[in-house]
């Protein structure tokens, strides 16, 4: 882990629970500070109560989806320079370009590789941290 990255604090939102606890235990285990929300409304809360370093946030999600939830992030001058990677199962080019256009800063696929989406929460903090985002 990057010196820089050492306590980052790092929202997930998504409605699958034991995905999020693999995802959270993982991070945790390498030092980060790792906070959840099962659905958009309580994520969007969540991250304007605790404001944290970066978001991780699922797509496909029952009420509000990442899409919806992704845009109210980004017209929220408090929050909007919060970087967002994506976290989906959707695969399609459409979809990663169009919430790419909308303000997420990566996106990652499910089924993900651990270390992939550890290597892009270190890159994107770094590039944060560096006034590059």
């Amino acid at each position: 882990m990057d010196i820089e990255s050492a306590k980052a604090r790092i929202m997930i939102i998504d409605d699958e629970k034991g995905l999020v606890d693999v995802i959270r235990d993982f991070l945790e285990e390498r030092g980060f500070l790792v906070t959840a929300a099962y659905d958009g409304k309580s994520g969007i809360e969540a991250v304007r109560n605790n404001k944290p370093d970066l978001i991780i946030l699922d797509i496909l999600m029952p009420d509000m989806d990442g899409r919806a939830v992704l845009k109210k992030l980004k017209k929220d001058k408090d929050i909007k320079d919060i970087p967002v990677i994506i976290l989906s199962g959707k695969t399609d080019q459409f979809d990663r370009n169009y919430l790419l256009e909308l303000g997420a800063y990566e996106y990652v696929t499910k089924p993900y590789d651990s270390y992939r989406l550890l290597r892009q929460i270190n890159n994107t903090l770094d590039k944060k941290n560096k006034g590059r985002i």
